[in-house]
């Protein structure tokens, strides 16, 4: 009976670890978008603080319409550039949330391939079909998510990159 709890007390230490990863990435990320938008918030008031007062003192329609496009671009960059800061918050954070899940499927792989070939090891003898369909069973698994694991991969460093070379200047028109 002292030889299940360790195991047990293994898995569970494993799940508070991940949780205490899951929660700090969580954490730092809202940090950081927080910052990003009260910052943003902070320019946007200086700038329509300056607006405000140059359209005051300013007595000639041309140049309010000057200083109202100017002000529209200089807030659309501003908007570019924090949805851009917003991206990278968000694209670090799945990268963490992404990294976090294959490390805890890893390790129930090999802890299911472990008692695999612990069960094995006490299977009775003729048994050798059934155990090699069950091994190839999971290696045909451990493939598949592979496989799976490596698309995923590739569809988002593919979104990545499509959204970098949408948001640089040389993308845009």
């Amino acid at each position: 009976m002292a030889n299940l709890n360790n195991p047990f007390a293994e898995v569970n230490q494993s799940a508070v670890d991940a949780a205490t990863r899951l929660s700090k990435v969580s954490i730092d990320s809202a940090e950081r978008i927080f910052a990003l938008q009260l910052a943003f918030a902070k320019a946007a008031l200086a700038d329509a603080t300056k607006t405000a007062k140059v359209a005051a003192s300013t007595q000639d329609p041309q140049q309010i319409l000057a200083l109202r496009t100017q002000s529209a671009e200089a807030a659309m960059t501003q908007m570019i550039e924090l949805s851009r800061s917003l991206y990278e918050v968000a694209s670090e954070a799945q990268a963490e949330f992404t990294k976090l899940a294959e490390d805890r499927l890893s390790a129930l792989q090999r802890g299911v391939t472990e008692s695999v070939d612990q069960a094995t090891k006490s299977a009775p003898a003729g048994s050798d079909v059934a155990v090699a369909a069950l091994k190839s069973s999971m290696a045909a698994a451990t493939a598949a998510f592979d496989t799976f694991t490596k698309a995923a991969r590739h569809a988002a460093s593919f979104t990545d990159a499509g959204v970098k070379a949408a948001s640089s200047p040389k993308g845009r028109k």
